[in-house]
């Protein structure tokens, strides 16, 4: 017997729902319109940091490279440190939003409460205990998503201001540099 035989002859397979039907079913489940409006915020909150991360990394390139020729000791490193203070922010600018959308929506009695969650979401560390009713269980889904994926744009953006500040140690000198 194949792979795709015993697959297909297991025995929940035939049970399985279409994807319209679950997602009719998980729809109806969560018994509110306002999780499509939460899930447009999402999309325009990842939008809104892509943003910024590529205006940030097009800053420290530029400056960059301004500065590769200059004896400014330590100044490549300075905006390096720089844009990752930005991204530091833009990242705490995104938790305060998530909060103030879970505040609105009144998905928790206090704002504190309410702060925690989000940031607890966004960053996926997940320690506290909540008890959320059941039109906001998908919630926590939507906030990490937003918050993963605004990391890995983050990292990556990071990771290629690194590069650029590595890679001119790999390079040979100019010729009649001196150097």
């Amino acid at each position: 017997m194949s792979i795709f035989e015993h697959i297909t002859n297991l025995p929940g397979l035939n049970n399985l729902p279409s994807f319209s039907t679950l997602f009719a079913e998980i729809n109806t489940d969560m018994g509110n319109s306002e999780i499509w409006f939460v899930l447009v915020l999402a999309c325009l909150m990842l939008t809104f940091h892509g943003l910024a991360v590529l205006m940030i990394a097009g800053a420290f390139h530029w400056l960059d490279s301004k500065l590769e020729n200059k004896r400014v000791y330590g100044a490549n490193f300075l905006s390096y440190f720089m844009a990752i203070l930005l991204i530091i922010a833009s990242h705490l600018s995104e938790i305060v939003a998530w909060a103030y959308v879970c505040v609105a929506l009144q998905v928790f009695p206090t704002n504190p409460q309410t702060f925690y969650f989000a940031g607890e979401m966004y960053t996926t560390v997940g320690f506290g205990t909540y008890n959320l009713s059941e039109q906001w269980r998908i919630l926590p889904i939507i906030i990490s998503f937003t918050g993963i994926f605004a990391v890995s744009m983050s990292g990556a953006a990071l990771y290629s201001m690194m590069g650029a500040l590595l890679g001119r140690s790999n390079k040979s000198p100019k010729s009649g540099t001196g150097f």
